[in-house]
């Protein structure tokens, strides 16, 4: 008999022992706001949140990388921006030099002017990054993942910007165009000006395209990163659903349980004063 109490003796600390831990787990779903924190609380939510933890690792990979790719196509797009600008005020040396009121001095500080303009564009073409990488990528286009299945280049080549220049069917690339008219401003005649002057045209009409495709990019990167945002927001929505506490029916619960608990320590209390006689009547 004495054996059999003790077994039940010790089931009961067990249970209470049990009800307890339930009781503060139940308080610190309250206290958090988080009920899913084993596999043990809800099995199914436990495996449907381990996937969306996942996919919110793989969405930050892509905003990351989106973040970055914009960054870059921005670096780009004002890369571009600034050849233009400097295109134009190289045609707009060419024109000044056609008109034929220039003295020699003159033709030299145009040529002078030229010149920063032909280094400058070509540090814009050849500038990299605080990453080290160059603003326009080298001979082809890096892809950048940016969504499941779906990898972007976000800059332009320095080949595709700065080279393949139409110039009456002949193929020149900025920094010839460039050079040729330095030439011309410093030797050349009126005709060779002229013909620079044409050919700066046809570079910063070229310019303006890649700064077209530049702004294509850059569009682009923006309505993946909005996608992607709306995805992280159901993402995480729907964690919280899995994971959140019901307030309601946990305050319920442990209220319950609390009574329960206070119930079974004051009937184990009396009857753990109880003699061995007292037992066995």
């Amino acid at each position: 008999m004495v054996g059999i109490t003790n077994k039940i003796m010790l089931a009961e600390i067990r249970r209470q022992q049990q009800l307890s831990q339930s009781i503060v787990e139940g308080q610190t779903a309250i206290s958090t706001g988080v009920t899913l924190n084993k596999p043990s609380d809800n099995a199914l939510a436990w495996v449907q949140v381990s996937d969306i933890g996942r996919a919110q690792a793989q969405q930050a990979s892509w905003q990351a990388n989106i973040s970055y790719g914009s960054t870059r196509a921005a670096t780009a797009e004002d890369n571009l921006s600034e050849i233009n600008t400097l295109l134009t005020r190289a045609q707009e040396l060419m024109t000044s030099a056609r008109n034929g009121t220039l003295n020699n001095s003159s033709r030299a500080a145009y040529a002078e002017e030229m010149k920063t303009i032909r280094t400058t564009i070509d540090s814009l073409l050849n500038q990299k990054d605080y990453q080290g990488n160059p603003v326009f990528d080298d001979g082809q286009s890096v892809l950048v993942p940016v969504s499941r299945g779906l990898n972007l280049a976000v800059v332009g080549t320095r080949q595709e910007v700065s080279t393949g220049i139409d110039v009456n069917g002949t193929p020149m690339s900025i920094d010839a165009i460039l050079a040729q008219s330095v030439a011309a401003l410093e030797t050349g005649t009126d005709s060779d000006i002229a013909s620079g002057l044409d050919a700066i045209k046809a570079g910063q009409n070229h310019v303006v395209v890649e700064q077209t495709k530049q702004g294509v990019r850059g569009d682009r990167l923006d309505v993946i990163k909005q996608r992607l945002t709306t995805v992280g927001i159901d993402l995480k929505e729907r964690r919280a659903d899995l994971e959140s506490t019901d307030l309601t029916e946990v305050i319920s619960s442990v209220s319950a349980k609390l009574l329960q608990l206070d119930a079974a320590q004051s009937a184990f209390a009396r009857i753990n004063q109880q003699t061995l006689f007292d037992l066995i009547k």
